[in-house]
């Protein structure tokens, strides 16, 4: 767990939050005032990926940044498991701890199966639906197809199976403080000049021991043993959820989730959402291109809002 109050060099320079709702102590950034923005992330990062989007947004919205458990300043506790079901139950924990309504979701990486997972359980109080390079399981039937054969093409998640087949992954992720530079570089950005001895730092400060890397390997050993379940949403969700605005953003250059699988799954759940590819722009795109990110994100909900 990162300290409470490391900034990282006054590059993250938000109050800390916590609640105990889920059953362990959960961290979230909670900038400004106005309709709930849910800023959800996945692996192997933290609210820190937001951090330009907090600034962006938080003079006219309330920008709500959780860490899930095992990940940044939140705790790592040994006797939970972190599948997604897992994660999407401490969501929902603190979305009603909070009493979070009229929520637009945004979600990267594993971020958007937890949110969607969210959006089945507590429909009425989703807003809008924001997707950034990540996929929106909701009961579509093609999801199996697109998972399996984006799995095929996808470096990291060859590696996950194969790691986990040889009795390597344990090993590996335990160690992620030490190699999460590659780490990221193998999920995918294109901008070299992000790596700064301070991101580097605020990427792998919550991993120090094979004890605090159970969120990481997690995420990573429940896809490889099939363990995540995704959250099936009731028909009324389907439609409820279906008509709401909703934008994807997509890193053109990403490896690790391929667009062509996965924008179609987006486009099957909201049929009338927009969608936006980005050239020259890898999966950990609110780092590639957080100007552009925050710029459509922003113009999106101005647009909608109500």
């Amino acid at each position: 767990m990162i300290a409470i109050n490391e900034t990282f060099d006054g590059s993250f320079p938000f109050t800390p939050h916590f609640t105990q709702a889920p059953g362990f102590n959960m961290h979230y950034a909670d900038e400004g005032q106005g309709a709930v923005v849910l800023c959800l992330h996945g692996e192997p990062t933290w609210g820190y990926l937001y951090r330009h989007l907090i600034h962006q947004l938080s003079g006219s919205y309330r920008v709500i940044v959780p860490d899930h458990m095992g990940f940044g300043k939140s705790e790592t506790p040994q006797n939970r498991t972190y599948w997604l079901q897992d994660h999407i139950h401490n969501i929902e924990k603190l979305v009603l701890d909070l009493n979070l309504r009229d929520i637009t979701l945004v979600m990267h990486d594993f971020g958007g199966p937890v949110g969607m997972g969210l959006a089945a359980r507590q429909s009425d109080r989703i807003a809008r639906v924001i997707s950034v390079n990540t996929p929106l399981p909701f009961g579509q039937p093609e999801l199996g197809k697109a998972l399996e054969a984006n799995t095929k093409e996808s470096p990291w998640f060859q590696w996950i199976m194969q790691a986990e087949a040889s009795g390597k992954l344990g090993t590996v992720l335990n160690e992620i403080h030490y190699h999460i530079l590659s780490t990221l570089k193998l999920n995918g950005f294109e901008q070299n000049n992000l790596i700064t001895n301070t991101w580097i730092e605020a990427y792998r400060a919550a991993f120090t021991t094979p004890k605090e890397s159970r969120g990481a390997l997690g995420w990573a050993k429940g896809f490889a043993i099939g363990a995540h379940i995704f959250e099936e949403p009731s028909d009324e969700a389907k439609r409820s959820i279906g008509k709401l605005p909703a934008l994807c953003i997509w890193g053109a250059e990403d490896k690790t989730l391929h667009g062509k699988h996965f924008i179609p799954l987006f486009r099957s759940a909201f049929p009338r959402g927009s969608v936006y590819e980005l050239p020259n722009v890898g999966h950990y795109s609110l780092e590639d291109a957080p100007d552009t990110v925050g710029l459509l994100i922003q113009q999106f909900l101005e647009l909608t809002a109500r």
